[in-house]
């Protein structure tokens, strides 16, 4: 049994206090360790250089310890109790390391729990103590580690069998908000934390029916004992990574659901497709794992080129469930798949980079991104949702509808997840053959290995969605429901680049390939102060560019660094990028049932 005992100590200065105490059987070097990633989020973010002091003990006696590298340690310790004490400073708001101040405490393992090297199967206790002081009486703990009873909530100890499960069940602690609902006998608990005015009531009624329809569509849930949604209220954020039985997440204040409003809100709705994708993720990716997932080396980058079937598959389900246990309608749908097929359309990065190859350097680029990432990659989560549509729509048509994604699934989960055995890298394509019938050879050739444009007009086509690209009038118009008075609109010139406001001046942040503004030479990072002599903002400067007559160049002052630059800019004419959805009228019986299928039930054979 290894013992860890953790505090969040000085609450004002972000430190936990964390113990860990291990019976050693024989004297000889014991090496310690902490993990430089944490399992989901694929980037080395070496949690270890958090560890403020550190110090060993045996028999009351403080006995060396040494750092062997940036997260491992080193003791000569003897035969017997062996303690090491250490602090942990936690500022970090995300759901992905560890956070500490006056109004709550967070925290995963990775971020707080040594390893202790040669003993990763042995069991561990923790014992989870309040900060000192009256002002946290009220704080209580939200976390799905066993208990030796039932008493969820309270401080005290917590087990797990081995450190694997250790660091898989993030910890809430604070002043929380909770309520409950069942999903198949079990129960699901939303724990909510942070300033808010959130209807719980309403959340959990609408989190239920979508975690039946994932339920439902793998014929049962996991062997879990509950599930706990963590939430993260704050004014601006959004996140969630999963776990194997609770899902962390953060996200706007306001996106939550407020009393005495039922509006399904964009934020809202969006909330509610983050919630979808990590309790998705229970199945795909926590127990549908890749080989290489298994047991992990977690000191460095561990590789694959299949992200994108864990992750984009569960981003294609994510939304698809919304409309599928009926909290968004078929027309919201439309309006999110639309917006994912634009983002897709507008970086030139889909003609550079396979969605394999995004996979593979999901740990260098997609969890890196520069100014330079829509001309030079793509992401496994949007790509990888389209493609799994497209696959989805491919079976459905080559099979009559006799067989699905979702079968896909169900075969995934009963080889793969019901037997803990890992994922090797072409067995989702192997699966999704031999379930379909179809030879799909080609199809994963072209879409995850190649750079080939999906066919989705076409397959959309089979279950009556029509689609078509435009040009949107604005940058921020990302795509959505068919509207007449958008279509057909003359394309007007832009600067092919993207920016933010600087109080009054203009910052370029991304500069497209092939684009106005590189073409003049204008860079990311250029503060744009003024065009044709006159002074430039932010809400200004679309207006003027699409103002300039074609073919026409004209005078952009800006700043680099400190330098006052000039460039000649001839702007180029939009191209239609932008996608729009709608459901198509008069469609035959067939396609109809198509749809139906679809979008309104869960395809069980």
């Amino acid at each position: 049994m290894i013992s860890y005992t953790i505090q969040p100590l000085y609450p004002e200065a972000h430190l936990f206090q964390v113990e860990l105490t291990v019976h050693l059987t024989s004297s000889k070097e014991q090496i310690l360790f902490l993990p430089a990633w944490i399992p989901g989020s694929y980037m080395i973010r070496d949690f270890a250089r958090n560890i403020v002091t550190i110090e060993a003990w045996q028999r009351s006696d403080k006995i060396p310890i040494e750092k062997l590298d940036k997260q491992t340690w080193i003791c000569p310790a003897e035969k017997g109790e062996l303690t090491i004490a250490y602090q942990v400073y936690a500022w970090d708001l995300s759901v992905r390391s560890a956070y500490l101040d006056t109004t709550r405490a967070f925290f995963n393992g990775t971020s707080v729990f040594l390893k202790v090297l040669g003993k990763e199967s042995e069991p561990c206790e923790v014992n989870i103590l309040p900060p000192p002081g009256e002002r946290y009486r009220h704080w209580k703990v939200a976390t799905t580690l066993p208990r030796h009873d039932s008493s969820y909530y309270a401080f005290g100890k917590y087990h797990a069998e081995n450190y694997d499960e250790l660091i898989d069940h993030p910890v809430e602690i604070g002043d929380i908000v909770y309520s409950s609902f069942e999903v198949a006998g079990i129960p699901h608990d939303v724990v909510i934390s942070g300033r808010h005015s959130t209807d719980i009531t309403r959340l959990c009624n609408d989190l239920k029916p979508i975690c039946e329809q994932h339920s439902a569509m793998f014929n049962g849930l996991p062997h879990i004992e509950r599930f706990l949604f963590i939430v993260f209220a704050v004014g601006d954020g959004y996140g969630g990574l999963e776990h194997r039985s609770s899902a962390a997440l953060i996200c706007k204040r306001d996106d939550l659901p407020m009393l005495s409003c039922s509006d399904m809100t964009e934020g809202y709705r969006q909330f509610l497709g983050l919630c979808s994708h990590e309790y998705f993720h229970l199945w795909n990716v926590k127990r549908i794992k890749p080989e290489v997932f298994k047991n992990p080396d977690l000191s460095k980058e561990v590789y694959t080129t299949t992200l994108w079937a864990f992750e984009g598959i569960t981003s294609y389900y994510d939304d698809l469930a919304l409309v599928r246990s009926g909290r968004v309608t078929t027309e919201s749908y439309l309006e999110l798949l639309a917006r994912q097929i634009t983002r897709e359309k507008r970086g030139s990065g889909r003609s550079k980079q396979t969605l394999s190859e995004s996979s593979f350097d999901a740990w260098i680029k997609f969890y890196k991104q520069d100014e330079n990432a829509p001309n030079s990659m793509i992401s496994y989560y949007n790509k990888g949702a389209l493609v799994a549509l497209a696959l989805d729509l491919t079976i459905r048509r080559g099979t009559g509808g006799e067989k699905t994604l979702d079968d896909v699934m169900r075969y995934l989960w009963q080889r793969f997840g019901v037997t803990s055995i890992g994922v090797q890298e072409d067995d989702v394509e192997i699966a999704a053959t031999k379930i379909s019938g179809l030879a799909l050879g080609d199809f994963f050739d072209r879409h995850i290995r190649n750079t080939n444009e999906l066919p989705l007009a076409d397959l959309l086509e089979s279950v009556g969605v029509g689609l078509q690209y435009y040009v949107a009038k604005q940058s921020d118009d990302m795509g959505g429901l068919r509207d007449s008075s958008k279509f057909g609109a003359r394309a007007l010139p832009v600067l092919g680049a993207r920016f933010k406001a600087l109080g009054q001046d203009v910052v370029l942040t991304h500069v497209y390939d092939g684009g106005a503004a590189q073409l003049a030479g204008l860079s990311a990072g250029d503060v744009i102060v003024a065009v044709s002599g006159i002074r430039a903002t932010a809400g200004e400067l679309e207006g003027k560019i699409a103002r300039v007559p074609e073919g026409e160049s004209i005078l952009v002052t800006a700043f680099r660094r400190d330098e006052l630059m000039e460039f000649q800019v001839t702007p180029r004419m939009a191209c239609a990028d932008t996608c729009a959805l709608w459901l198509m009228d008069d469609v035959d019986q067939e396609i109809q049932e198509n749809r139906n299928n679809w979008l309104s039930t869960v395809s069980t054979h």
